[in-house]
């Protein structure tokens, strides 16, 4: 796990759980791994809040259907959803801006030898897999982005909504919801969800003119499932921040080619190089811009690499540490 700021106070938020994947039963819970980049905007407020209560929402859910599922995940995710525009409501009055925060939320579990992956907004997350009779691994995506600037995502939006001219616009080459976001889905960003927060104290950058009767943005994630085999060598789960400097194939020959301690830094590292190089400059001059500055150069960019190993992850059972590990700042409880 590595984690690189770009912003004043940095907006991410990260995960790692291996352990019970249940809460405890009549019998000994089932163990699994779970992994979470969460990729915060406006604030670090809503992937702070992810952090404190996602795993234990999967867990909640896991806990009532016997085990893992795509189903689990889908109300995990609703519940964070839920108890996140509970806290901007209550918070209203004294900390209207809350409305205005939100995080893009990449949620990957292995469980019993499947890995299941949950995605709203634009993060991604890549298979490095280890193509038969080849020494080479292959970039395999496995999320599907969010993101205003795919075509996909611009018709969803305006099947949605075939009512309202302007729910994608494109600004400064930019493609963004209601001229406002990038991202069609995410936690949070309550005041394009519900109506009662498109109004003062809300600052009005962020108020629509036009009042809405239909959440605009979404909660729901894009969920893939994938039995995991021995060619499966490892995952990369990373925020938007890298894959705007790295391509899959890029950022798998990196983790392929170099020794495995250090090497989600080694990505940021060379997406930072990267970023460097677009604007002709050194990276070692790039390090010294301050925070704040520097997000004209590039994200804030959270990386997480799992290597898989085929003797552990068939297995539900099995006996090893419990890791609970966060990223991206210190946790509320």
């Amino acid at each position: 796990m590595a984690v690189v700021q770009a912003n004043n106070v940095l907006e991410d938020g990260s995960q790692i759980e291996s352990g019970p994947i249940a809460f405890n039963g009549p019998a000994a819970p089932p163990h699994g791994t779970f992994v979470g980049v969460y990729d915060g905007h406006g604030g670090p407020e809503t992937s702070r809040f992810i952090v404190d209560n996602l795993f234990n929402n999967l867990k909640k859910f896991a806990s009532e259907q016997g085990g893992m599922s795509a189903d689990a995940l889908v109300k995990a995710f609703s519940a964070t959803e839920e108890g996140f525009l509970s806290l901007v409501r209550k918070s209203w009055n004294s900390r209207p801006q809350l409305a205005s925060v939100g995080s893009c939320c990449l949620v990957g579990v292995i469980f019993g030898g499947v890995l299941y992956v949950a995605n709203a907004g634009d993060s991604r997350a890549v298979l490095g897999r280890l193509e038969k009779g080849f020494r080479d691994v292959t970039a395999v995506q496995l999320t599907t982005e969010h993101n205003a600037s795919n075509e996909t995502v611009r018709a969803e939006l305006q099947t949605l909504h075939p009512d309202d001219s302007q729910i994608v616009v494109l600004r400064h080459n930019v493609w963004r919801v209601k001229g406002l976001i990038q991202v069609s889905r995410s936690i949070g960003d309550a005041y394009l969800k519900n109506a009662e927060f498109n109004r003062p104290p809300l600052l009005s950058r962020f108020r629509l003119p036009q009042p809405f009767h239909k959440s605009i943005l979404n909660a729901e994630p894009s969920i893939v499932t994938h039995k995991l085999c021995p060619q499966d060598q490892f995952l990369i789960f990373a925020s938007d921040g890298l894959w705007e400097h790295l391509s899959n194939q890029e950022a798998v020959d990196i983790v392929h080619n170099c020794p495995r301690n250090g090497i989600a830094r080694k990505l940021i590292k060379a997406a930072m190089q990267e970023a460097a190089r677009k604007r002709e400059m050194r990276y070692s001059d790039l390090k010294k811009i301050d925070r704040g500055v520097r997000r004209h150069f590039h994200d804030d960019i959270t990386v997480i690499v799992l290597f898989l190993d085929p003797a552990l992850v068939s297995k539900n059972s099995y006996s090893s540490p419990i890791v609970s590990l966060r990223g991206g700042h210190v946790p509320t409880n």
